[in-house]
């Protein structure tokens, strides 16, 4: 399988394979903030969770999906992650399926999560390119991925049904290889430099 399950631990977040021993921690993630009410993404209910995990887990089975149960470092869930739309033959792969908690975003666990990821992808996997995908209208996140350093390749118009009688359009970013050394060296010093 590529790429397998692997846990990442930073010094803010702690990205483990996602398992349903994080479903009561999850459920509990899902309920801050009412995350499931947002209509241009999708969280799962607290009482969906268990299903999600099994969707998720299921995906992995199938060699889609790697997810992971994103945590606080004393162990609590705070929500999930995944690598998804994996193309081992051309060493491609999204990073997304991504929420938190209300109460942790905004601050480092984001930036560390992604750079964990980023790191493995581009330093262990060697990915050619990795991906990041969020409905046109979801500005928090698109703003985040821009931090990040993604550039966007552009906007899929009517992608997808989100399954709530709105059909999504896709704001596509990604960043290849040859980027990542000064997107490695921008997110480590956001990470460092005094809050």
């Amino acid at each position: 399988m590529w790429p397998a399950p692997i846990t990442l631990t930073g010094t803010h977040v702690t990205l483990a394979p996602l398992s349903m021993d994080h479903a009561p921690g999850l459920r509990a993630a899902s309920a801050d903030g009412e995350l499931h009410r947002l209509w241009y993404t999708t969280v799962p209910e607290a009482d969906e969770m268990e299903n999600e995990i099994t969707r998720r887990l299921s995906l992995q089975k199938a060699g889609t999906m790697v997810p992971f149960c994103v945590m606080t470092p004393d162990g609590t869930p705070v929500g999930m992650t995944t690598y998804m739309n994996i193309d081992a033959t051309n060493r491609r792969l999204e990073i997304g399926s991504t929420w938190y908690r209300k109460s942790v975003q905004r601050g480092p666990l984001n930036t560390e999560a992604k750079r964990l990821l980023l790191s493995h992808a581009f330093d262990d996997l060697n990915c050619i390119a990795v991906e990041l995908r969020t409905h046109f209208m979801n500005h928090q996140s698109r703003t985040a991925i821009e931090r990040l350093g993604a550039k966007l390749d552009g906007v899929l118009r009517s992608h997808m049904d989100q399954g709530n009688g709105v059909i999504r359009d896709t704001a596509v970013y990604s960043i290849i290889a040859s980027e990542w050394p000064a997107i490695r060296a921008n997110l480590t010093w956001k990470l460092e430099k005094p809050r």
